[in-house]
């Protein structure tokens, strides 16, 4: 699991200081809002949705993908114009997370930085709590 060093981390503008809620880096929003524009969903009905479904080597996976409203029960963070939904069940094993973006040679894409993980795999999209 690597750590954020050289990111400012953003807290929601909705979220209360001492709730744990999730939170990502300015790099992380930056390629959200690139990525969003190129899937043509506007930041005022859609946003990013993050959750775990069963699976994966390490018993639960990551999902992320652009969704375009927010469902009944879901917890919406919103860091300036993006907005990310998070559904119940999901936020039980994401609370307190940081999802950040990495661009090295060997990898590119999001990365969750997960306390609630006891391990997991090496691809890093799975992990179990």
């Amino acid at each position: 699991m690597s750590t954020v060093l050289d990111q400012s981390v953003l807290t929601a503008q909705n979220q209360a200081p001492n709730q744990k809620g999730v939170q990502v880096t300015a790099r992380a929003l930056k390629r959200i809002r690139i990525a969003m524009a190129k899937e043509g969903i506007s930041p005022e009905q859609g946003g990013l949705r993050l959750g775990i479904t069963g699976g994966g080597c390490s018993g639960l996976s990551y999902n992320i993908r652009f969704d375009t409203q927010p469902r009944e029960r879901d917890r919406v963070y919103e860091f300036e114009d993006v907005r990310v939904f998070i559904d119940p069940k999901s936020f039980l094993y994401l609370h307190g997370m940081v999802l950040d973006y990495e661009e090295t040679l060997m990898r590119q894409g999001f990365n969750f930085i997960n306390p609630n993980s006891s391990k997991s795999c090496g691809c890093g999209s799975s992990f179990s709590a």
